[in-house]
């Protein structure tokens, strides 16, 4: 969405070309329009039609690129970026309601990583000498009706009982 305010008000130097938008960032210009047409930059337009950024907006084009890196969704990223404000540089306040926001998804997935890398811990230290215990073992397909991928790696438990062989017989 390209905001239909005055350009009047800003200085020459307030603004950058898209150009210098992406030297500043990184991106390619694609990418700072493609992020555009998500509505996580909302570009002015100069009299010639010229895409006009805030300098903000090294910021919040850095925000989405260090988001994604640690696996949110550009949706995720529009919602927060959603309440930052318009027309000015965000403060400490605003950043740090985001910071609490993405803190409690982060904390979550870092538990749920280094649970996994537990398990894969002692998967790879196994040598699948015991299928017994084994998290990627799964006779006869018995995990699909649990969902795709490796089921009982990532949480899922299978029907234990004796003589059960489709999967793990504890956590290890």
């Amino acid at each position: 969405m390209v905001r239909e305010k005055n350009l009047q008000v800003r200085k020459g130097n307030d603004l950058l070309s898209i150009g210098e938008l992406a030297d500043r960032t990184g991106l390619s210009v694609s990418a700072i329009r493609f992020y555009e047409s998500k509505g996580l930059v909302s570009p002015f337009r100069n009299s010639g039609g010229q895409r006009r950024f805030l300098r903000a907006d090294i910021r919040r084009l850095s925000f989405v690129l260090v988001a994604q890196e640690f696996g949110f969704t550009i949706t995720e990223i529009a919602g927060q970026l959603a309440q930052l404000p318009e027309g000015r540089a965000p403060d400490k306040s605003d950043w740090t309601r985001i910071s609490k926001t993405f803190r409690t998804h982060l904390d979550a997935r870092i538990d749920r990583m280094t649970r996994l890398r537990d398990k894969l811990d002692s998967c790879i230290g196994c040598g699948c000498l015991s299928l017994k215990s084994c998290r990627l073992y799964n006779a006869g397909d018995a995990a699909a009706q649990k969902g795709r991928g490796p089921r009982f790696l990532l949480g899922d438990h299978p029907a234990t009982g004796p003589g059960s062989k489709t999967g793990p017989e504890q956590d290890t």
